[in-house]
């Protein structure tokens, strides 16, 4: 379809609701029990791919708009393109850029503290064209609804990369910065709603995000003027089990250029004191809890949802799961999805029967 009025992030409604960013892909694209079974690649995995490479990109195209009528479907506000094309959040862009060796990767100790293959950064990086902006304009032309899109976040790749040119993780980290604000802006241009930088590596190397990890997120969202969201998680639930009590980096967040930040709360129960630490932000609160494939009853989102009104007014809220949805069965995420959109629709009728709630003010 091609939208003839494309919603924007300005229409939408109390408590919107939204993917953090990948949905499941089909099995007839990818090797999913493979893809599983390790951990998500930082270098090329083209044998993870079904189709052969000359159908692999319509395959993709295909496989997109599946997860684009799925969210429809399930009564999303925003829609993403659930990050189909791509065989982790992170690769999909290094491999496009200038200065990084993916063909003969390095080795550095993941956030699981275990060797992990990354790119090997031999000159200097370099962003030859716009990476994802032909995956925004095939989301944008497939729904009229808001859309998002997701983009590695500068830190989080200098903890995935394997520096052997710059010397300096900060200066690397800076390098990545001014990549990523290029794209944001190209994104924008094409028409995106919210553009995200995913920078778990935040939560998991604290010290050197204090050190330079946040000015290199500030220096990626420098002049932009659309709406941005910045993603922290604790890992993939498939992959991690173990979450913490609470995250060793998030207030200080609330000092950087984003409009939005996402955190996850549902599997973790993190204590939702943590908001008054980012008052000013919109905060996308995760509340589907991707350890379990089984689908929750609405009452059990709304709930996890009501727990943050006693921290933040509604307003500054927006749904999503706890992260990514890559790893969980199609069905188990169409429900999910279905849960939490259900449980924005409860929860605005709540609200909408208690006019005059000090929790509804836009404080």
């Amino acid at each position: 379809m091609t939208p003839t009025a494309p919603a924007t992030t300005r229409s939408l409604p109390l408590l919107p609701t939204m993917l953090v960013g990948s949905y499941p892909q089909p099995d007839w694209l990818i090797d999913r029990r493979r893809l599983a079974s390790r951990l998500p690649p930082r270098v090329r995995a083209r044998e993870l791919w079904r189709p052969a490479p000359e159908h692999l990109a319509q395959a993709q195209d295909d496989a997109t708009e599946l997860a684009i009528r799925a969210q429809e479907r399930a009564g999303l506000d925003v829609v993403t393109d659930g990050e189909v094309r791509r065989e982790s959040y992170s690769n999909h862009f290094a491999a496009a850029l200038e200065g990084l060796d993916l063909d003969h990767p390095g080795t550095v100790i993941g956030r699981a503290g275990t060797p992990t293959q990354v790119p090997r950064v031999v000159g200097p990086l370099g962003r030859p064209a716009p990476v994802q902006v032909r995956d925004l304009q095939f989301l944008r032309s497939r729904t009229d609804r808001a859309v998002k899109i997701t983009v590695p976040g500068p830190f989080t790749m200098t903890q995935l990369s394997a520096d052997e040119h710059y010397g300096d993780p900060e200066a690397l980290a800076m390098a990545y910065a001014e990549l990523v604000n290029a794209e944001v802006h190209d994104l924008f241009a094409a028409g995106a709603g919210i553009v995200q930088i995913d920078e778990p590596y935040l939560q998991a190397r604290p010290d050197a995000a204090r050190a330079y990890g946040l000015s290199a997120v500030t220096a990626a969202l420098s002049g932009i003027t659309g709406t941005t969201a910045v993603h922290l998680c604790f890992g993939y639930a498939a992959l991690v089990n173990e979450r913490p009590s609470g995250y060793s980096f998030l207030a200080e967040l609330a000092d950087c250029p984003a409009d939005q930040i996402s955190i996850e709360t549902a599997q973790s129960r993190l204590d939702l004191g943590v908001l008054a630490d980012l008052a000013g932000k919109t905060v996308v609160l995760g509340v589907i809890d991707l350890s379990d494939p089984a689908v929750e009853p609405v009452d059990v989102v709304a709930d996890r949802v009501r727990r943050a009104f006693r921290h933040t007014a509604p307003a500054h809220l927006a749904l999503a799961p706890d992260c990514g949805m890559k790893y969980l069965p199609r069905a188990s995420a169409e429900g999910k999805m279905r849960a939490m959109a259900g449980a924005a629709a409860l929860l605005r009728t709540e609200l909408d029967l208690v006019p005059g709630d000090p929790a509804l003010e836009d404080s």
